[in-house]
């Protein structure tokens, strides 16, 4: 289940759910139900960043993953509008792999990594997900794979 609602809020970062997941946790009176909720923000402008919140209901989880986000932020190296080499990262079962692309190109990813190029303001890339199917582990993974980047 992955919806992106794009909004932007009164600190001047844009954000993206990524991922909203419902959770059951069982006690001895029965079940409880919550909400945990994946979202990125950035400025786009080379800021970026990921969290995760739970709560009772979509919106709480929603602003706890914003805040946590928000003070989560990593500065992305860019060269003009792309990035600046290409990288193969992986992290658990997610391989991320992420080239530079001519100007004009466009952002040719799926899923969270679109989502994060366009928060970072990353306007050429081309990418594969390969692996995980989880959307959580492959933003966490794009995150990870554009902080290690060196600029050149």
């Amino acid at each position: 289940m992955r919806k992106e609602r794009r909004q932007e809020n009164d600190t001047g970062f844009d954000k993206k759910i990524i991922s909203i997941r419902r959770v059951t946790r069982v006690y001895s009176g029965g079940k409880r139900m919550r909400m945990s909720v994946v979202v990125a923000a950035g400025d786009k402008n080379g800021k970026v960043g990921i969290g995760l919140g739970k709560g009772t209901d979509v919106r709480a989880a929603e602003e706890k993953a914003f805040r946590q986000a928000i003070s989560r932020m990593q500065d992305i190296p860019r060269k003009g509008n792309t990035i600046p080499h290409t990288i193969v990262y992986k992290k658990g079962a997610a391989k991320i792999i992420l080239l530079p692309a001519a100007p004009g190109t466009g952002i040719i990813a799926g899923g969270p990594i679109r989502s994060i190029m366009e928060l970072a303001g990353i306007k050429d890339v081309l990418s594969k997900m390969l692996g995980a199917n989880n959307s959580v582990t492959n933003a966490y993974a794009t995150i990870e794979a554009l902080t290690k980047m060196i600029s050149k």
